[in-house]
Parts: C-alpha cells; structure tokens; sequence
C-alpha cells in the first residue's frame, strides 16, 4: 500500500516561500508521476502541479505558473513544491499525489497523502 506524508505547510505572509515535501512509501516512487493538488475553503479541488516518473516533464496550472516549481529525487522518494511569491489566495490545504500521466497531458491521482495546510496572510 502506498503511504504520502507531506510536510512544510504553516502560515507565511504575502510574498513569502515555502517549501512542500512528500515522502512515499509502500510502492515504488519512480515509476509513479507525482502531482500536488490543492483545496480551499468552499472551493473545488485544483492540481496545481504534475511531474513525470523521471522528472523530465512538468506542468503547471495557469495560477501558479512562474510562482511554484514542482521536483522529485527519486533515490530519496521524495517529491517538493517549492512555492514563492505566495499570495492569501494560494491559502488551502496542499495534497501530493501518485498516480498516471498521460501522454495528453491529464493527470489522474490515484494515491493521496492527507494534505497540509498554507496559509498566506496578506
């Protein structure tokens, strides 16, 4: 069974950096593409953030683009959102993900950690 633990969520001001990580355990990390989801109060869920098994490939949601960067080391099993510029907007809870990339560009999630809380105050 495949077990995601993120860590590094917390309460930063506008402008201010965080850095997501994600752990994995139970499967094998490295065939798996990784991506971060995220939801806010009263909203629906966004993927904000998907890289390939191998890290060559990634991709972004328009509200996060030039602001967030999305990682992976393999040999660590480990996955990283590094998140800049943060506004109060991007407050919600951020969830990592494994799951299957297609060669279209959708990402379906199929193994969930159960999230950490940003919170950005203006």
């Amino acid at each position: 069974q495949v077990q995601l633990v993120e860590s590094g969520g917390g309460l930063v001001q506008a402008g201010g950096s965080l850095r997501l990580s994600c752990t994995a355990s139970g499967g094998t990390f490295s065939v798996a593409a990784m991506g971060w989801y995220r939801q806010a109060p009263g909203k629906q869920c966004e993927l904000v953030a998907v890289i390939s098994s191998d890290g060559d490939t990634t991709d972004y949601a328009d509200s996060v683009k030039g602001r967030f960067t999305i990682s992976r080391d393999n040999r660590k099993n480990t996955g990283y959102l590094q998140m800049v510029s943060l506004k109060p907007k991007d407050t919600a809870v951020y969830y990592c993900t494994t799951g299957r990339y297609y060669s279209n560009g959708y990402y379906a999630g199929a193994y969930w950690g159960l999230g950490t809380q940003v919170t950005v105050s203006s």
